[in-house]
């Protein structure tokens, strides 16, 4: 079955798309809140893109290396972001961005 060769990765993409909502919720409630518009913005991005690519291996897309590859590069953006900010949920967003990019970019390879 498809779906098993598929299961680290898809564990990687909701773990990261957990992070991501996380950090959106928790920069929303900082004191400077537009400071954190770019974060917000690619933590939603990232976490929308997340959950597609899991749902797409879950059910064996045959565009399924394509959308890994999508969503390693949203990985990689949010990540870059969030790993600027010193708050302990933007730097725990970036780790699990940047575990999701690797394991989505080794899937599609």
């Amino acid at each position: 079955m498809a779906h098993q060769n598929y299961k680290v990765c898809i564990e990687e993409c909701l773990k990261c798309m957990v992070a991501c909502n996380h950090c959106y919720s928790a920069c929303l409630d900082e004191d400077h809140v537009g400071m954190m518009k770019e974060c917000i913005r690619l933590d939603r991005e990232c976490a929308d893109i997340c959950e597609f690519a899991a749902h797409a291996m879950s059910m064996n897309s045959k565009y399924a290396k394509e959308i890994c590859l999508a969503c390693a590069e949203a990985c990689k953006a949010c990540g870059n972001e969030c790993q600027k900010h010193d708050h302990e949920h933007c730097q725990q967003c970036a780790e699990a961005c940047f575990a999701c990019a690797k394991v989505c970019r080794e899937m599609a390879a």
